[in-house]
Protein backbone atom coordinates (compact mmCIF):
# COMPACT_ATOMS: atom_id res chain seq x y z
CA UNK A 1 0.00 0.00 0.00
CA UNK A 2 2.88 2.62 0.65
CA UNK A 3 4.36 1.92 -2.10
CA UNK A 4 1.46 2.59 -4.31
CA UNK A 5 0.71 5.72 -2.32
CA UNK A 6 4.30 6.44 -3.56
CA UNK A 7 4.12 5.51 -7.08
CA UNK A 8 0.96 7.29 -7.42
CA UNK A 9 2.81 10.81 -5.98
CA UNK A 10 5.44 10.04 -8.47
CA UNK A 11 3.07 10.26 -11.08
CA UNK A 12 1.47 13.16 -10.21
CA UNK A 13 4.64 14.81 -9.54
CA UNK A 14 5.64 13.85 -13.41
CA UNK A 15 2.43 15.11 -14.52
CA UNK A 16 2.66 18.25 -13.18
CA UNK A 17 6.29 18.81 -14.26
CA UNK A 18 4.69 17.90 -17.73
CA UNK A 19 1.84 20.36 -17.72
CA UNK A 20 4.52 22.94 -16.84
CA UNK A 21 6.68 22.36 -19.71
CA UNK A 22 4.34 23.96 -22.72
CA UNK A 23 5.93 26.55 -25.01
CA UNK A 24 4.26 29.98 -24.18
CA UNK A 25 3.58 32.98 -26.77
CA UNK A 26 5.01 36.15 -26.40
CA UNK A 27 4.01 39.84 -28.20
CA UNK A 28 7.02 41.55 -28.80
CA UNK A 29 8.21 44.82 -30.74
CA UNK A 30 8.86 44.73 -34.47
CA UNK A 31 11.50 45.88 -35.96
CA UNK A 32 9.85 48.18 -38.05
CA UNK A 33 7.82 49.39 -35.63
CA UNK A 34 10.93 50.25 -32.98
CA UNK A 35 12.77 51.90 -36.26
CA UNK A 36 9.45 53.90 -36.91
CA UNK A 37 9.43 55.02 -33.03
CA UNK A 38 13.16 55.82 -32.77
CA UNK A 39 12.63 58.10 -35.83
CA UNK A 40 9.84 60.15 -35.02
CA UNK A 41 11.50 60.47 -31.23
CA UNK A 42 15.01 61.93 -32.60
CA UNK A 43 12.76 64.04 -35.50
CA UNK A 44 10.48 65.54 -32.57
CA UNK A 45 13.41 66.20 -30.25
CA UNK A 46 15.56 67.94 -32.96
CA UNK A 47 12.12 69.87 -33.45
CA UNK A 48 12.43 71.45 -30.39
CA UNK A 49 15.87 72.04 -29.92
CA UNK A 50 17.47 69.27 -28.40
CA UNK A 51 20.20 66.73 -29.64
CA UNK A 52 19.26 63.50 -28.61
CA UNK A 53 19.66 59.77 -29.14
CA UNK A 54 16.17 57.28 -28.99
CA UNK A 55 16.47 53.50 -28.23
CA UNK A 56 13.61 50.87 -28.40
CA UNK A 57 14.39 47.49 -26.95
CA UNK A 58 11.87 44.26 -26.90
CA UNK A 59 10.36 42.76 -23.70
CA UNK A 60 13.77 41.34 -23.04
CA UNK A 61 15.57 44.18 -22.88
CA UNK A 62 17.50 43.58 -26.46
CA UNK A 63 17.83 46.36 -28.95
CA UNK A 64 15.95 46.43 -31.50
CA UNK A 65 16.74 49.94 -33.03
CA UNK A 66 18.78 53.42 -32.24
CA UNK A 67 18.97 56.72 -33.91
CA UNK A 68 21.40 58.96 -32.88
CA UNK A 69 20.91 62.72 -34.14
CA UNK A 70 23.72 64.83 -35.67
CA UNK A 71 25.53 66.51 -33.17
CA UNK A 72 24.25 64.49 -30.12
CA UNK A 73 26.67 63.92 -27.32
CA UNK A 74 28.58 60.75 -27.12
CA UNK A 75 26.76 59.83 -23.95
CA UNK A 76 23.17 59.63 -25.38
CA UNK A 77 23.46 56.66 -27.02
CA UNK A 78 24.05 54.86 -23.66
CA UNK A 79 21.87 56.43 -21.71
CA UNK A 80 18.65 55.77 -24.20
CA UNK A 81 19.80 52.25 -24.14
CA UNK A 82 19.68 52.23 -19.99
CA UNK A 83 16.68 54.55 -19.84
CA UNK A 84 14.63 52.05 -22.10
CA UNK A 85 16.27 48.74 -20.78
CA UNK A 86 15.23 50.15 -17.39
CA UNK A 87 11.73 50.79 -18.53
CA UNK A 88 11.45 47.21 -19.72
CA UNK A 89 12.70 45.67 -16.97
CA UNK A 90 10.43 47.46 -14.73
CA UNK A 91 7.40 47.83 -17.15
CA UNK A 92 7.09 51.17 -15.81
CA UNK A 93 8.59 54.83 -16.60
CA UNK A 94 12.08 55.38 -15.14
CA UNK A 95 10.36 59.04 -13.88
CA UNK A 96 8.33 56.68 -11.73
CA UNK A 97 11.64 54.00 -10.42
CA UNK A 98 13.14 57.52 -9.99
CA UNK A 99 10.25 58.75 -7.85
CA UNK A 100 9.75 54.93 -6.04
CA UNK A 101 13.63 54.81 -5.08
CA UNK A 102 13.89 58.55 -3.70
CA UNK A 103 10.78 57.70 -1.60
CA UNK A 104 11.66 54.03 -0.76
CA UNK A 105 14.30 53.16 1.06
CA UNK A 106 14.21 48.88 0.15
CA UNK A 107 14.23 50.53 -3.66
CA UNK A 108 17.34 52.43 -2.61
CA UNK A 109 19.75 49.68 -4.41
CA UNK A 110 17.74 49.48 -7.76
CA UNK A 111 20.20 51.63 -9.43
CA UNK A 112 22.75 49.69 -8.74
CA UNK A 113 21.42 46.80 -11.25
CA UNK A 114 23.45 46.57 -14.23
CA UNK A 115 22.35 48.36 -16.77
CA UNK A 116 19.57 50.47 -14.93
CA UNK A 117 19.09 54.16 -15.48
CA UNK A 118 16.91 56.01 -13.15
CA UNK A 119 16.20 59.14 -14.92
CA UNK A 120 13.35 59.53 -16.51
CA UNK A 121 13.56 59.57 -20.69
CA UNK A 122 12.33 55.92 -20.42
CA UNK A 123 8.86 54.59 -21.01
CA UNK A 124 6.97 51.00 -21.83
CA UNK A 125 5.68 50.31 -24.73
CA UNK A 126 2.51 48.64 -24.70
CA UNK A 127 0.31 46.46 -26.94
CA UNK A 128 -3.31 46.34 -24.93
CA UNK A 129 -1.68 45.88 -21.01
CA UNK A 130 1.30 43.92 -22.47
CA UNK A 131 4.64 45.57 -22.27
CA UNK A 132 6.18 44.85 -25.91
CA UNK A 133 9.68 46.83 -25.22
CA UNK A 134 10.44 49.73 -24.46
CA UNK A 135 11.82 53.38 -25.27
CA UNK A 136 14.70 55.10 -24.11
CA UNK A 137 15.73 58.86 -24.67
CA UNK A 138 18.92 60.61 -24.01
CA UNK A 139 20.35 64.43 -24.44
CA UNK A 140 17.46 66.66 -23.81
CA UNK A 141 18.17 69.10 -21.02
CA UNK A 142 16.36 67.08 -18.53
CA UNK A 143 14.61 63.68 -17.88
CA UNK A 144 11.34 64.86 -18.35
CA UNK A 145 11.84 66.74 -22.00
CA UNK A 146 13.56 63.06 -22.76
CA UNK A 147 10.19 61.64 -21.91
CA UNK A 148 8.11 63.94 -23.30
CA UNK A 149 9.90 63.14 -26.75
CA UNK A 150 9.40 59.39 -25.78
CA UNK A 151 5.52 60.08 -25.06
CA UNK A 152 5.27 61.76 -28.56
CA UNK A 153 6.69 59.17 -30.21
CA UNK A 154 4.71 56.75 -28.55
CA UNK A 155 1.86 58.79 -29.30
CA UNK A 156 2.41 58.73 -33.04
CA UNK A 157 2.09 55.04 -33.28
CA UNK A 158 -0.49 54.50 -30.66
CA UNK A 159 -3.06 53.51 -33.52
CA UNK A 160 -0.30 50.34 -33.75
CA UNK A 161 -0.62 49.16 -30.26
CA UNK A 162 -4.09 48.12 -29.71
Amino acid sequence: MKSLASLTLTTLGALSLQAQAEVVSERNISQSLAAQIVTVAVHNCAAQGYNVAATVVDRAGNVRAVLRADNAGPHTVDASRRKAYTSASTKAPTSAVLAMVQKNPGAQYLPMIDDFLVLGGGLPIKFGDQVIGAVGIGGAPGGHLDEQCASAALQSVEGELK
